[in-house]
């Protein structure tokens, strides 16, 4: 197979803005979008002048009486990613759907047995486990030029108001369902998935015009992992980090595009020992703990994005996969339990529903 034969859901921020980009662009080579499905008139209309030789529909089980492609990119409304791709899973097609992946670990883990069930691939479009900030952040990690890594903090933070259908409960909106998935996502990456306790979850409203949550703060541990702190607010104004480590050794901070580190090494600072009585001065006056110590420090820059270079290698791991068989980098099951993260994080946390089938109730 040289080309995938591809069906996108949805035309809107994620279906025409962050695949339909990469899938016009020049950077794909592997795939051939031949059907786009969205329920608004101009939309398919569009996309008959951004896709050259595409069909257009206004519902994805159209695509039912249509020869079969090869992907079926499922970035309808968040509500919708759990029953949509299971009718397509059914129906035979490999699936690569937006996240949230689903509403609860339940779904989730529907959605893999069905999948296996017809033989299908089933992918999470979550590219920002291969960006190059993240890439290079587990670099350092493993490293250990930071000593154990006591904690990380990860905030996606903003400050800036929402509207939208994203701000309603009933729609799966809010920033832990929205963004959530990312920064959490990141969060147990580096945890390791198993074993995750949601020590601490905060949510409420700010900003938002809806009943969804905008304002998030997590706490999550694991036996043997550090403590993961994250942050995903709407009302932070100097924000000025993606990823945080501090190690045994010094710290690490990002954005999405630069990186600084400051550390100790091993042997460039003299032993200090404990001392039980009080320091004390040449003048025999107490005096505090001081010194300077040694230290080395590292910056850069990144190259790429989570919008461009890595939703290109997010779709060639996929293509790698449908064509050879290839093991998904980003490994659906782990998503599943990350799912199982953000359900009990809702739980901790009821709001109050004041809307309802596009009223305020």
């Amino acid at each position: 197979m040289k080309t995938c034969k591809v069906a996108i859901i949805g035309q809107g921020r994620s279906g025409r803005d962050i695949h339909g980009a990469f899938l016009r662009s020049d950077k794909n080579v592997h795939f051939e979008v031949v059907y786009v499905v969205d329920r608004v008139d101009f939309r398919r209309e569009r996309a008959l002048e951004e896709y050259p030789g595409c069909e257009v529909l206004s519902d994805y089980t159209e695509l039912f009486d249509k020869p079969k492609v090869d992907l079926v990119v499922n970035a309808s409304y968040s509500d919708e990613h759990y029953p949509v791709t299971i009718d397509l899973l059914n129906h035979g097609y490999n699936v690569l759907v937006e996240k949230p992946m689903a509403r609860n670990f339940f779904e989730a883990s529907m959605m893999i047995n069905t999948a296996k069930k017809n033989n299908v691939t089933l992918a999470v479009f979550q590219q920002t486990f291969l960006t190059p900030f993240f890439l290079e952040t587990k670099k350092i990690i493993e490293s250990g030029k930071l000593g154990e890594i006591k904690q990380v903090s990860i905030a996606y933070n903003g400050f800036a108001r929402r509207w939208d259908w994203q701000t309603l409960q009933e729609k799966m909106g809010g920033s832990v369902y929205n963004t959530g998935p990312h920064p959490l996502g990141l969060a147990v990456d580096l945890l390791g998935y198993d074993d995750i306790t949601v020590a601490y979850s905060k949510l409420d409203t700010v900003l938002t015009s809806g009943d969804a949550n905008d304002f998030a703060k997590i706490i999550l541990t694991a036996p043997g992992k550090p403590l993961a702190d994250v942050e995903i607010h709407s009302n932070d104004a100097f924000n000025d980090f993606r990823i945080k480590l501090y190690g045994s050794k010094g710290t690490y901070k990002c954005t999405d595009g630069s990186y600084q580190m400051k550390y100790i090494v091993d042997g460039e600072n003299d032993p200090r020992p404990v001392l039980y009585d009080t320091l004390r001065g040449e003048d025999g006056t107490p005096r505090y703990c001081s010194e300077k110590l040694v230290t080395r420090e590292e910056s850069g820059k990144f190259e790429g994005s989570a919008f461009d270079i890595a939703v290109e290698s997010f779709y060639n791991m996929l293509f790698n996969t449908l064509t050879t068989g290839a093991e998904l980098l980003v490994k659906t099951e782990n998503i599943a339990k990350l799912v199982g993260v953000l359900e009990t994080i809702h739980a901790q946390n009821p709001l109050p529903i004041k809307f309802l089938g596009g009223k305020h109730v």
